[in-house]
């Protein structure tokens, strides 16, 4: 696998994955029985923006970049606010930078040197008596995974693949939680595997939260792809896509999304979320970008 996500981490499509996903655990934190994170292309855990693959690229200047661009300058609404703000406060955490109402010299782009993945992600969101289970199996992102999560007694880093992290770890004893599938998308049956690997964690736990990311490279692609996903006879999958236009020799053109078993706030909270960030990540040269949130199958 030669996949390394530190060219491309805090890029557009991690921006609407990450947001998404910290409003699911927001969800899972209203109860106060706990839960477990299921991540199982877990990728490094955290990201240098200031190391040689993110500068080579810079991709997380149009993302992360631009987000926290116009929060400070407070170009989004106060809902768009309120529901971004578990993800942000992770970020600026992490940067040591403040918020919108920040004074000078507080987060803008240039400020930002580093980016969580959705391991640091959730373990930033987790409560006390949560869990983390994050799997990664490529040997230097395994290493820096195990060293991020390194002393903290609710996670823990295996070096295994994901596919068979799902078949190993579900379903989890506290019988809540989510699972977050974000392999690389590197060979060409990724996405029979994909299918195939939530058909059978879904048959071992019906009830869990299963996040699918998808990347939007070809648009038959993807439309076969959801086709494929709705032969799997699971009920209750949400879809929700961000692509971009004005991209022209990018292969990665959107960002794709299907959630098992959502939770019930969330399909509402994308319709507000999504086309937001559609108009903060897109370049005001090049209009037309476009969003959709439905249901790819609805309950049975």
């Amino acid at each position: 696998m030669n996949y390394r996500h530190a060219f491309h981490a805090g890029n557009f499509a991690d921006v609407v994955k990450h947001a998404s996903f910290a409003r699911i655990l927001e969800y899972l934190k209203e109860k106060p029985a706990a839960f477990r994170v299921i991540d199982s292309h877990a990728g490094a855990g955290r990201y240098d923006l200031s190391g040689p693959e993110a500068s080579r690229t810079g991709e997380w200047r149009e993302g992360i970049g631009k987000l926290l661009a116009a929060d400070r300058a407070r170009d989004l609404s106060a809902d768009v606010r309120a529901l971004l703000a578990p993800y942000l406060d992770v970020v600026r955490a992490m940067n040591d930078v403040g918020g919108h109402s920040a004074g000078k010299g507080a987060a803008d782009a240039g400020a930002v040197t580093a980016y969580p993945g959705s391991p640091a992600l959730a373990q930033a969101l987790m409560r006390e008596d949560d869990r983390l289970t994050a799997c990664e199996l490529e040997p230097n992102a395994a290493r820096d995974l195990a060293a991020a999560l390194r002393g903290d007694r609710r996670a823990s880093a295996v070096a295994i693949d994901g596919y068979t992290a799902l078949n190993a770890y579900v379903p989890p004893k506290e019988r809540r939680g989510v699972v977050l599938i974000d392999p690389p998308f590197e060979a060409e049956e990724e996405h029979a595997r994909l299918g195939e690997a939530l058909a059978g964690a879904h048959r071992k736990w019906p009830t869990g939260i299963y996040v699918l990311w998808y990347p939007i490279k070809d648009e038959r692609e993807t439309e076969g792809f959801g086709r494929r996903l709705k032969t799997l006879g699971i009920s209750r999958m949400l879809r929700a896509e961000l692509v971009l236009t004005g991209r022209p020799g990018e292969r990665l053109r959107g960002s794709g999304l299907v959630v098992v078993n959502p939770p019930w706030t969330l399909e509402a909270e994308l319709q507000t979320l999504l086309p937001a960030l559609a108009t903060v990540l897109s370049d005001a040269a090049a209009p037309g970008s476009r969003t959709r949130v439905d249901w790819l199958v609805a309950g049975m």
